[in-house]
């Protein structure tokens, strides 16, 4: 699984398949919206079918220009464990 960010806020999920699946097929894209405007946020995470493809996919993307952003792509990361907040005295 790789995080994409840095995503032009017009990017879809066919244009982001169709620019991974030059590296290899592709499994799964998430791009993540804005719950309040259900617009995209700017990032996304993509999972491929296969390790070697991510590699690629992470070497020959990270730093290419899509619409004028330059992309951020690099294996995805578990999720750390905030503490619940609790709140103002």
């Amino acid at each position: 699984k790789m995080y994409v960010g840095n995503l032009p806020f017009d990017a879809d999920e066919a244009e982001i398949r169709e620019l991974f699946s030059e590296h290899g097929p592709v499994n799964e894209i998430a791009l993540i919206m804005d719950r309040e405007t259900q617009r995209p946020r700017g990032f996304a995470f993509v999972t491929m079918n296969t390790k070697e493809g991510m590699d690629r996919a992470i070497q020959n993307l990270s730093g290419k220009n899509l619409n004028g952003r330059p992309l951020v792509v690099n294996e995805a990361h578990p999720r750390e464990e905030r503490p619940a907040f609790a709140g103002a005295g």
